[in-house]
């Protein structure tokens, strides 16, 4: 689907323009006095060919990128990156896959990884803003509506309307992340109370799911420190402190998921620790049954043995001595322990 937006710099109105007018749209500053937002939401070929090879050419290289994720699916989407090309920008980043998260849970196969996350390209230039992805996203949404009643958010130009997709995109990984402290959380006090092999396997898998976002996380702090830059002509610098404050939030996240992987460790050491801590309680009180089971063993063996004369053998009560003897010896010990404080 194709949506063209258009603010007119003299009147200052936005307008979303029909089919007629999308076939005769041009982009060339000297021809045309308005900014523009192109998003294209699951475009077909021709669509993608009309914007990005007539109304806008781009370079063939960053149309391979833009298209990654349909010419490659089983590699999954491009990593985050940001590229200057003679009068445009071109970025990529990667928002969270929402849908396949709920549906998956923690339970994200190492095979699947790439799934977890989708592709957001974004082209800017000096009077338009090209968004395209496969996907339907949340925070393209939020701005289309936002645009229905603050129209003027648009007249600043194509790379304020750029940073307030990021910016959207970016608080996204609040909630998940959020989620998965609370879980590290309910899985400190479990293996706390009582350790299960179980709870090993769900810290893997928390594992694995923190390494995808910090990876593309990382990627993307990079994408924004570049913007924050000054390093770009395309981003204006009364702009440049609003990229600010979205890399402050995802410098924030960042830190956050690294603590939640630094926490992953200390719980997968403490988990062995309690495992063999349980282990050692176990094999403790096994080694006191043994031991205290062990002089009853040597008399019960004594009197065992087929010799003709053994001493209380034909004792009326030698049966129950040796009992007695068995039983002191079991009582003996337990007081031994007592004493040594072992029980």
């Amino acid at each position: 689907m194709l949506q063209v937006y258009r603010w007119d710099k003299d009147s200052k109105k936005c307008c979303l323009l029909d089919a007629e007018q999308v076939k005769n749209l041009s982009l060339d500053p000297q021809l045309s006095k308005s900014d523009y937002w192109i998003d294209l939401e699951s475009p077909t070929p021709e669509e993608e060919a009309w914007i990005f090879e007539k109304v806008r050419p781009v370079h063939a290289l960053v149309l391979e990128d833009i298209r990654k994720p349909i010419r490659e699916p089983e590699v999954g989407p491009h990593l985050p990156k940001v590229e200057e090309w003679d009068d445009y920008l071109f970025a990529i980043v990667n928002p969270l896959n929402r849908e396949y998260l709920n549906q998956c849970g923690d339970e994200i196969q190492p095979t699947e990884r790439h799934r977890a996350y989708l592709q957001f390209s974004a082209v800017l230039t000096s009077n338009a803003l090209i968004t395209h992805h496969y996907t339907k996203l949340s925070c393209v949404d939020h701005l289309k509506n936002r645009l229905s009643h603050e129209v003027a958010i648009g007249n600043r130009g194509p790379d304020y309307l750029y940073h307030w997709l990021l910016d959207d995109l970016v608080d996204e990984c609040a909630p998940v992340i959020d989620e998965i402290l609370e879980s590290l959380d309910d899985l400190e006090r479990e293996i706390l109370e009582q350790p299960q092999p179980s709870l090993l396997r769900k810290l893997l898998r928390h594992k694995s799911f923190i390494v995808i976002l910090r990876k593309t996380m990382i990627l993307e702090r990079e994408v924004l420190a570049r913007l924050t830059r000054n390093e770009f002509e395309l981003v204006s610098p009364q702009e440049v402190i609003y990229y600010r404050n979205v890399y402050d939030h995802l410098i924030r996240y960042t830190e956050m998921i690294e603590g939640a992987r630094e926490m992953i460790s200390d719980l997968m050491q403490t988990h062995l620790a309690a495992v063999s801590n349980k282990l050692n309680t176990i094999m403790k009180v096994l080694t006191m049954i043994s031991t205290i089971i062990l002089p009853m063993t040597l008399i019960a063996s004594i009197y065992g043995m087929n010799f003709d004369v053994l001493p209380g053998k034909e004792h009326p009560g030698g049966f129950w001595l040796s009992i007695l003897a068995m039983g002191g010896c079991g009582i003996i010990s337990l007081i031994f322990f007592r004493w040594r404080r072992w029980l």
